[in-house]
């Protein structure tokens, strides 16, 4: 396999496409999990599939672990040792013409991994975009296939910039996320990040230092309400996500703010190698394998 080329499979047959009629493409109805793959396995995939298993519950979508565990087995058996990223696309399948849900469907299982270690993120400059998240709270949270906001909002600086990321506000003008990352912010020693139960993504990484991280290093955490000003108070600024990790961001836009990474977004980034490199021989990170 080239080192640029992805390994695609779906149901189960490697290099097949999908259907028009999958509802996944007609509607945006599925969900997905991005994983990041080193030394074959997936280091969060505890936190991958609890989230999977969660939105597919909300969305009244079936999702066989047997079967996506066959269809990993098959795609990833040849590549033991393999690091890239492995994106897992879970659709309701085909079905009838109509947003009605069809009474009887078998749910496409699509994988795409992408071989090759990404790029160190020493960080980034954060843009505020004008493209805005409308509240959802249905879908608040979920990884759902439709992600038309955060295709315009990328569209605002030009694709080949990689020093910036953009960062999206609701409709009452708080800050929720990036377009492919959580936010936190340090303010006197505390983490806060972006309340999501009226719109955003809730990330894999973003659960992991709440929950895991941050409690390790007693550092105090709160989810609330974030306006711009508080990015601007901020003593430090940091996104992340599954893929690439921790990244502090190192400036603000328009007005213009100089940040550095600061204490305790080394902390964290530290705890989370030691993490990642803890999980790697665990049963749980490859459960295709058994």
């Amino acid at each position: 396999m080239s080192e640029s080329r992805p390994l695609i499979s779906v149901n189960g047959v490697i290099d097949a496409g999908l259907s028009p009629l999958d509802r996944g493409l007609a509607y945006g109805d599925g969900l997905f999990e991005t994983c990041l793959v080193k030394a074959g396995v997936i280091p969060l995939w505890p936190w991958h599939k609890a989230r999977l298993l969660g939105s597919a519950a909300r969305l009244q979508l079936k999702c066989d672990l047997p079967r996506l565990y066959g269809y990993m087995r098959e795609l990833l058996a040849s590549l033991p040792a393999a690091e890239g990223v492995l994106k897992i696309i879970l659709t309701r399948g085909q079905g009838g013409r109509g947003y009605r849900l069809p009474a009887d469907t078998q749910p496409s299982i699509c994988l795409v991994f992408m071989p090759g270690a990404l790029p160190l993120q020493q960080g980034v400059v954060a843009h505020l975009c004008r493209q805005r998240l409308m509240p959802s709270p249905s879908l608040a949270g979920l990884k759902h296939l439709n992600r038309l906001e955060q295709v315009l909002a990328r569209a605002e600086w030009p694709a080949t910039d990689d020093s910036r990321e953009g960062l999206l506000l609701d409709a009452q003008g708080r800050v929720v996320e990036a377009t492919a990352s959580n936010l936190f912010v340090v303010s006197d020693g505390r983490l806060l990040t972006p309340d999501l139960s009226l719109c955003g993504v809730a990330g894999i990484m973003r659960q992991l230092i709440l929950e895991r991280l941050a409690p390790s290093l007693h550092i105090p955490c709160c989810v609330t309400h974030l306006g711009p000003e508080d990015l601007y108070r901020a003593d430090e600024i940091f996104l992340c996500n599954s893929i690439r990790g921790i990244w502090p961001v190192l400036g603000l836009e328009m007005p213009a703010r100089a940040l550095v990474k600061g204490t305790v977004t080394a902390r964290l980034q530290e705890a989370l190698a030691g993490f990642l490199e803890s999980t790697l021989t665990a049963a749980e990170a490859c459960p295709w394998r058994e």
